[in-house]
């Protein structure tokens, strides 16, 4: 407890004694975080946005014309037993021409010139969560289409797949930019513990010379690191929620994106601790790097 307690406080002397140092990287490496928190706030975000539509997706199960009622009622008993349905509507023949009429009152003469009604019967489907992926959607179309009975299965694909597409652009981009900031987080901990390192290298040596193991002088410069990377994610998060807030005012404030305001989310709770998490860990893999140099270089 004795050593742990000193380990502890010779790492708060380094933060205490290179504050002009530790206050810089604190800050470089909060903005750091911030960039790759803004790419991944736009990740989510487009994410629950994508969800939100897909949940108002639905896809059109038009059966044949003149179909027998009981063929009919066995198409949807077979939608009905499939996991991927979540709810169906039936919409009649005179039920189309009712809401086409409604919807479309001065083309509804267009239909009367015809003497008969050429609009389908149809299964207005919402699929389950699991099934609106586009794959997933366009593999339950193909698989409807094999019912006897069903004469065309229609959605907006070239919708659901832009959105999807746009979705996963995004999530790539999040990974790489994700990537190449946290080595320059990594890079800017590490310089600066070197330069802690370099400081204090008298001092180093001394405890070397009369004992001291390696982990024992080492660690506070890890438990520092890890301070740093801690301090710098935790920050980060704060200048994220204060540019997050003001832009959901701004929104809010714009009459024209009425509404958006409030599909906009932050991370959840647990997001901003795996967060602060890994920027613990960054800050402790920024440590081991620097201390790793610097043994070689007094090798």
């Amino acid at each position: 407890m004795r050593r742990l307690l000193y380990l502890l406080r010779e790492a708060v002397v380094n933060v205490l004694t290179n504050r002009t140092t530790t206050v810089v990287a604190v800050a470089t490496t909060a903005f750091t975080f911030a960039c790759v928190g803004v790419f991944l706030l736009l990740y989510v975000n487009l994410k629950a946005l994508a969800a939100s539509l897909e949940q108002d997706i639905q896809v059109m199960v038009y059966v044949q014309d003149d179909l027998p009622e009981p063929a009919r009622n066995e198409i949807e008993l077979q939608l009905r037993a499939d996991r991927a349905v979540r709810s169906l509507t039936y919409v009649s023949k005179e039920r189309a021409l009712a809401d086409f009429q409604a919807q479309f009152p001065s083309e509804s003469r267009l239909l009367q010139g015809l003497g008969q009604n050429p609009l389908p019967a149809s299964f207005v489907v919402a699929l389950a969560a699991d099934s609106r992926s586009a794959d997933a959607m366009r593999r339950w179309a193909n698989r409807v289409q094999l019912i006897p009975g069903v004469g065309q299965v229609q959605y907006n694909q070239e919708w659901v797949e832009a959105l999807a597409g746009i979705v996963r652009y995004i999530e790539v981009a999040a990974i790489i930019v994700g990537l190449i900031l946290s080595t320059a987080s990594v890079t800017i901990i590490a310089n600066t513990i070197r330069l802690a390192l370099y400081s204090r290298r008298e001092e180093i040596e001394i405890l070397g010379l009369i004992g001291a193991s390696t982990t024992f002088i080492r660690v506070p410069y890890l438990l520092e690191g890890a301070a740093l990377g801690l301090c710098g994610s935790a920050l980060s998060l704060v200048i994220l929620k204060a540019g997050f807030e003001l832009f959901r005012h701004e929104i809010h404030s714009a009459t024209r994106f009425l509404g958006v305001d409030a599909l906009l989310t932050f991370f959840s709770f647990d997001m901003c601790v795996v967060l602060v998490l890994v920027g613990l860990f960054l800050g402790c893999a920024g440590s081991f790097l620097s201390l790793l140099h610097f043994g070689e270089g007094r090798a």
